[in-house]
């Protein structure tokens, strides 16, 4: 395997790994505005800004992903993560269709695990691909590191992987010019709030979510989000078009204050990305 491929594959493996996580919507409105938009909106607005408070304020949570990306990619994740101090915890993910699959399939696996630290995270994958890296089983991605990764949108990687919490749906909803509250449902038997709403771009506040949608090169985006009574985020579905084709992803939530696990894989066993993709480069 050349370093270019090695390259190739680790940034492919960083990009889907923060998929995993979080995503960017969007959809078409055709909702009219009526005299009554204001008062309503407030009141969205008000239940919404309780959601992002109490979501980011219960530290962790059970993940349940489905992920797919034009013909790049379709992925599951499941884990527990949590964002007291940045996102820490472990992940498993698996391909199950597009180039990425079809990539991981010739390295021999279609799924991997993620763990997530404070510094960095970390990928495990199969034994093929290790025969290619020197033995090593897990590669490591340093945060400052991803600078150096697709150009200047490496920074952003890292960025996201810092901050990204289930809430981020919440705070793109708040930057909603048509916000709505859809209807209250049931969602695997608990009673949760369904709100709706359409985001431009242009208008998000958060910097770095911002920053993601232009990287995206998403203009208009939708987000629908499912909140119980304890005001705590069950359910995500965001749709969007993107650089890398359509985007639809469905997230769920569950056992808020779960206790979170993320250990470093052992030092012998783990190899840095740029280090293999240096010795890689120099090979003969």
């Amino acid at each position: 395997m050349q370093g270019t491929t090695v390259r190739r594959v680790g940034l492919v493996l960083a990009m889907t790994t923060l998929t995993g996580v979080t995503a960017c919507t969007s959809q078409d409105s055709s909702d009219s505005p009526g005299r009554d938009d204001r008062a309503a909106r407030g009141r969205a607005l008000a239940a919404l800004r309780s959601a992002e408070r109490a979501t980011d304020s219960a530290r962790s949570a059970r993940v349940e992903s489905t992920t797919t990306m034009g013909s790049l990619m379709s992925m599951t994740a499941d884990g527990t993560l949590g964002w007291s101090e940045g996102i820490t915890g472990t992940l498993t993910i698996r391909y199950t269709g597009g180039t990425v699959a079809d990539t991981m399939r010739r390295l021999g696996t279609t799924s991997m695990e993620a763990r997530y630290l404070p510094e960095a995270y970390y990928a495990r994958l199969g034994e093929k691909f290790a025969e290619q890296t020197g033995g090593k089983r897990w590669i490591r991605y340093a945060y400052e590191d991803l600078d150096a990764l697709a150009g200047g949108s490496g920074a952003h990687l890292g960025d996201q992987m810092r901050s990204t919490t289930p809430n981020q749906s919440v705070k793109l909803l708040l930057s909603s010019g048509d916000v709505r509250k859809v209807g209250e449902e049931t969602v695997r038997g608990r009673t949760a709030t369904h709100w709706s709403g359409t985001v431009a771009a242009a208008d998000v506040t958060d910097a770095a979510l911002r920053k993601q949608l232009a990287e995206a090169g998403v203009t208009t985006e939708t987000v629908d989000i499912w909140v119980d009574r304890r005001n705590l985020l069950i359910k995500k579905v965001e749709k969007a078009r993107t650089t890398t084709g359509r985007l639809t992803q469905t997230a769920h939530y569950a056992d808020y204050g779960a206790p979170v696990r993320a250990e470093r894989p052992p030092a012998s066993d783990t190899g840095d990305f740029e280090d293999l993709v240096r010795k890689q480069s120099v090979a003969p």
